[in-house]
């Protein structure tokens, strides 16, 4: 589909969405939410993107949070519709690794967002935060429940109730953010992280991502269980008997996703 307020770009193997609404600090309306949704069947549906960056338009904002004027109107009964929760959920469910190249604010549902992804780059300008209690509401897009898996209970109640904006250095600290780089760096950063990523089994990636992700969500001895049978799938494909001969055989394996 054509998209007005995306930019889908894809070379390598590689897709990059980008929240392309630089005037209003990418800020996201039902229209950017409903082509996110979109974009990510369109990523999930193409067999040759092995890895999804995203990232924001412009210096200032990855997501500088939802667009207020459209959750002032919004009714209640809306918000049991499809809505970012919905969206963000099948971002982090989505079966290819998923990389945040966070460029400046990234505030409410674009924290929420930059936390549905798998692995977090941050520009030193980057800012982080869920500032929705200024509002009289809690983050809803899943906010609640990553930040405090993120980065523990107590501190996601701290960011949380006092609405507080972080610098990229302090998520760092906390774990919210797994690597921090000069402004310029951080597209070269992304990609870098993205290309090491694509060196490897697609089939072991997978299955890797949801025995973490499924893992996570349970107790630790079904958690063990789910990792087991995710060894015994692995087992048996023509990825590990590649992995394990090109090792012996001191060469770069070819992995085939198979």
């Amino acid at each position: 589909m054509g998209y007005q307020n995306l930019l889908l770009e894809k070379k390598d193997g590689i897709a990059l969405l980008t929240l392309n609404r630089p005037e209003v600090n990418n800020a996201l309306d039902r229209r950017t939410w409903f082509e996110l949704d979109e974009a990510i069947k369109e990523v999930r549906a193409d067999v040759e993107v092995r890895v999804l960056i995203i990232t924001g338009a412009g210096e200032r904002a990855f997501a500088a949070g939802a667009d207020v004027r459209w959750l002032k109107e919004r009714p209640p009964l809306d918000l049991l519709e499809r809505g970012p929760q919905a969206i963000m959920l099948d971002l982090e469910r989505l079966p290819k690794p998923v990389i945040a190249a966070v460029n400046g604010y990234a505030l409410g549902g674009g924290c929420e967002l930059a936390m549905a992804c798998d692995i977090r780059i941050a520009s030193e300008k980057a800012r982080f935060g869920q500032p929705e209690i200024n509002l009289g509401i809690l983050p809803g897009g899943g906010g609640t429940q990553r930040l405090s898996r993120l980065v523990g209970k107590g501190k996601a109640k701290e960011l949380i109730f006092t609405g507080d904006i972080i610098d990229a250095r302090e998520a760092e600290r906390i774990g919210l953010v797994n690597k921090v780089v000069p402004p310029e760096q951080l597209m070269d950063a992304a990609m870098e992280m993205a290309k090491k990523i694509m060196g490897k089994s697609p089939v072991a990636l997978r299955v890797a991502k949801a025995v973490i992700d499924v893992g996570t969500g349970t107790d630790f001895n079904t958690a063990l269980a789910y990792e087991q049978f995710g060894q015994t799938i692995l087992w048996g494909t023509e990825d590990r008997q590649e992995g394990m001969a090109a090792f012996l055989e001191k060469r770069p394996p070819q992995f085939k996703g198979k």
